[in-house]
């Protein structure tokens, strides 16, 4: 397929210390039948980026790609057999491997939705990978039921504050963790009904404050997108027929699990891919990018940004992720 050129944050080879990236023009697809390209008004960072730029992420795309898993903007140019957008309509899209920090993108058609009119691009441009994943691992793959007690790790995060949201939602007693008793008081003010502060005299401590909050039971669905000793320590408080949900390894070392926890406790580690949930059922991925939609839409969910940053600073802002100084999600504004 022939191509075209736009400007981007462009990754031209892998490092551990951000070398490899500047804003550069970088080749798009043109538009097919099934596509549209969008004129991007804004995109949202995630930690996958980072692990992209070290060549650490299982998604491996070409050199150069330009960073950026989702997006919001405007179409500006429509695919013969694209029926249900305009020239003009305001949309954002997510799910998309990479691309999403450059002035302009060529996706499919079904990778949009439009924007919520009660959002802006910025928040529009934060919503999908952070709403979709948290859906797809409380209620998809953990259960979640409504008066179940929910432990959500690296609760200041994006996807973690999604995951507060949506468990309060949904009916969960919410424990919110993090490391930084600043951070988990704007968590908390978002619904979480407690929140510890996981590091105590220098090491990680919480499994009795869980124990404590929940009666000596333990959580009944842990959400995890830290990995290392905050798994560890889940496993230790997780209740009988419980639900581990593996979201990620934030904190950088991939743990290993003593089956014979699970054995005697009772309770299920489950895997959570939110994309690769869709692509291997498309009918249901559709079902619950509707459902997280619809729940924008009413304005019963919103992401929280922390700084937006302009378009020329994209390196600052990923070093903003890199340094851990987020609470909910940073945002480029691209026009």
């Amino acid at each position: 397929m022939s191509e075209d050129l736009t400007e981007g944050f462009v990754c031209s080879n892998l490092s551990d210390d951000l070398s490899g990236l500047s804003i550069k023009e970088i080749e798009i697809l043109k538009v097919s039948e099934n596509s549209v390209k969008i004129d991007i008004k804004a995109a949202s960072l995630n930690f996958p980026d980072l692990l992209m730029t070290q060549g650490k992420y299982q998604n491996k795309p070409n050199l150069p790609f330009a960073l950026g898993m989702e997006g919001s903007g405007v179409i500006s140019h429509l695919g013969s057999k694209v029926k249900n957008y305009k020239v003009g309509d305001e949309v954002m899209f997510g799910g998309w491997g990479h691309g999403a920090i450059a002035k302009a993108i060529v996706v499919s058609e079904s990778m949009i939705s439009p924007k919520p009119e009660t959002y802006s691009f910025e928040e529009a441009a934060a919503f999908k990978t952070a709403y979709l994943t948290a859906y797809v691992g409380l209620i998809r793959r953990g259960q979640l039921q409504r008066g179940e007690t929910l432990l959500v790790h690296g609760a200041s995060g994006g996807v973690g504050m999604a995951a507060v949201q949506l468990g309060k939602l949904y009916g969960a007693n919410v424990i919110a963790t993090g490391t930084s008793d600043k951070k988990l008081e704007v968590v908390k003010s978002w619904g979480a009904d407690e929140v510890i502060n996981i590091y105590e005299n220098d090491e990680v401590s919480f499994k009795d404050k869980v124990k404590d909050l929940t009666g000596g039971k333990g959580a009944d669905v842990i959400y995890d997108p830290v990995g290392g000793e905050v798994f560890d320590q889940s496993i230790r408080c997780i209740n009988w027929g419980g639900r581990l949900l593996i979201i990620g390894f934030a904190g950088g070392t991939i743990p290993t699990l003593p089956v014979n926890y699970p054995l005697i406790k009772g309770f299920s580690v489950v895997g959570v891919r939110a994309g690769e949930f869709g692509r291997r059922d498309p009918l249901l991925g559709r079902e619950n990018i509707d459902i997280i939609n619809s729940l924008a839409e009413d304005n019963k969910i919103r992401p929280h940004i922390c700084k937006i940053f302009d378009f020329i600073d994209s390196k600052k802002a990923l070093e903003f992720l890199e340094n851990r100084e987020l609470i909910g999600k940073v945002v480029i504004r691209i026009s």
